[in-house]
């Protein structure tokens, strides 16, 4: 018979959930960006994911944080192995609307 030993923490334990996102570029990827991009494991893991069109792009996340603020950190932090690429603003889903009880879309502009 296996005893089961219980652990009390003094640490609080905070949820760790998913959160959707969009990340807007200032520009689209240049050829030789696109080709960077490639090459970049971190952007290779299913959590990040370029959408582009006539004259823009945005990358799509899906990130597991405790916060919206520390998912949209570890997002961010991609890109620094990603010269010359700028976020121009970071777009809420309509899951994070509702979780976090917005009524309109929310979108964080670089500072100017």
């Amino acid at each position: 018979m296996r005893r089961r030993r219980s652990m009390v923490s003094s640490r609080t334990t905070v949820a760790v959930r998913e959160w959707d996102f969009i990340l807007h570029l200032q520009e689209p990827l240049t050829p030789e960006q696109s080709d960077t991009l490639d090459g970049l494991d971190r952007f290779n893991d299913g959590r990040i994911c370029l959408i582009e069109g006539p004259g823009w792009a945005k990358f799509t996340c899906t990130f597991s944080a405790e916060t919206l603020t520390g998912a949209i950190a570890e997002a961010l932090g991609f890109f620094e192995d990603f010269p010359g690429v700028l976020i121009r603003s970071v777009e809420l889903g309509p899951r994070e609307l509702e979780e976090n009880k917005m009524a309109t879309t929310a979108v964080v502009r670089a500072p100017v």
